[in-house]
C-alpha cells in the first residue's frame, strides 16, 4: 500500500505541515453517497481536513467528528476520522445541483451556506468529549477550519483543501494540507510561512502533476528544511455494525422501540456505508428487555 498522508515537522521546532492526496477516499465517498458534483466538493473537502485532523491526534483510540451546518441546501456535512487518518461522512441532500460561479468553480459556499457554524467534537477518552464549534466564514470549509484553529484551540493555521472532478463527475484528485506554527515560532518564522504559502498553487494542480505529499510539503514550505514525523496509508472505512445499531436502538427509548415491535421488520440503514441492519419483531423485543 501506498502511503498517501504525510506529516513534517521543521528542523528548527517552529512549523508542522500534515499533506495527504485523499483521492480514493472522496472517490469512494461519491460512489457511496451517489453525491451531485457541488456535494463531491464539500464532502470531499470536510473528509479530508477530517482526516488530516485525525492523524494529529495523539492516541490510537481518539477520534475526531467535524460537522458543517449552514443554511445551504447541501444541508449538514459531517466526516469523522480515527488516528490513523482512516475517515467517514455523509451530506444529507446529496443530489442538490447548483450552476458554477462566475469563475467556473463549484460553488460550495452557496451549497453549504455561510449562516451556521462548524463543530468539531473530539473523543480523547475521558468521561466527556470535547467540543469546539465557531461561526462558519465561507461555507468553503478550508476557511472554516483555519478559523475554528484560530479561535477554539489558538494555533495560527493555514488549511487547503481542493477536490478535481473529471467530466463525468468522478473525483480525478483529491487532498490537502494543513500548516501549524508551534509554540517556538517567532515573527520571522511566521513571515517566512507567509512568503511561501503565498506563492502555492492550488493542491489538486500538485496532485495532477504527479507530485507526492512529500514533494507538495516541501513546495508549500521551500524555505524551511522538513523532517518526516510519521506517514500513513489512509482509507475511507465505516466502522458501522450490528451491535453498534442495537445500542442506538436502545438509545432511541422503550417507546420507539414498543412502535418498531409492531412492525413487521424494522430496517436501519447506515448513513456512512451501504450496510443495512434488520431486526424482527423477536429482535426488538429483545432490545426492549436490554432497556429495561
Amino acid at each position: 500500500m501506498v502511503n498517501n498522508l504525510i506529516r513534517c515537522i521543521s528542523d528548527d521546532g517552529s512549523v508542522v505541515v500534515l499533506v495527504e492526496d485523499s483521492t480514493e477516499i472522496v472517490e469512494t465517498a461519491r460512489q457511496i453517497g451517489n453525491t451531485s458534483r457541488v456535494c463531491t466538493a464539500a464532502l470531499g473537502r470536510l473528509l479530508t481536513g477530517a482526516s488530516l485532523m485525525g492523524y494529529m491526534l495523539k492516541n490510537p483510540d481518539d477520534t475526531v467528528t467535524l460537522r458543517v451546518a449552514g443554511n445551504g441546501e447541501a444541508g449538514a456535512v459531517i466526516a469523522s476520522a480515527h488516528a490513523d487518518g482512516n475517515v467517514k461522512g455523509y451530506i444529507m441532500n446529496p443530489s442538490l445541483d447548483l450552476p458554477l460561479k462566475p469563475n467556473g468553480k463549484l460553488d460550495v459556499g452557496k451549497a453549504v451556506g455561510a449562516d451556521g457554524y462548524l463543530a468539531v467534537v473530539k473523543d480523547l477518552g475521558y468521561k466527556e468529549p470535547v467540543i469546539g464549534q465557531v461561526p462558519l466564514v465561507s461555507g468553503e470549509i478550508a476557511e472554516d477550519l483555519t478559523a475554528y484553529f484560530a479561535a477554539s484551540e489558538q494555533v495560527p493555521t493555514v488549511c487547503s483543501l481542493g477536490v478535481l472532478l473529471g467530466k463525468e463527475g468522478a473525483v480525478a484528485k483529491a487532498g490537502g494540507f494543513i500548516i501549524q506554527l508551534l509554540p517556538t515560532a517567532d515573527d520571522g518564522v511566521i513571515d517566512r510561512v507567509e512568503r511561501d504559502v503565498s506563492k502555492v498553487r492550488p493542491v489538486t494542480q500538485m496532485l495532477a502533476d504527479g507530485m507526492t505529499p512529500l514533494e507538495i510539503a516541501e513546495t508549500v514550505l521551500p524555505d524551511f528544511k522538513l523532517e518526516t514525523l510519521g506517514e500513513a496509508h489512509t482509507e475511507y472505512r465505516c466502522d458501522c455494525s450490528r451491535a453498534r445499531v442495537e445500542q442506538a436502538l436502545i438509545g432511541a427509548g422503550l417507546d420507539a422501540l414498543e412502535e418498531m415491535a409492531s412492525d413487521p421488520v424494522t430496517e436501519v440503514k447506515c448513513h456512512f456505508c451501504p450496510s443495512v441492519y434488520r431486526f424482527t419483531p423477536n429482535e426488538i423485543r429483545n432490545l426492549i428487555k436490554k432497556a429495561k
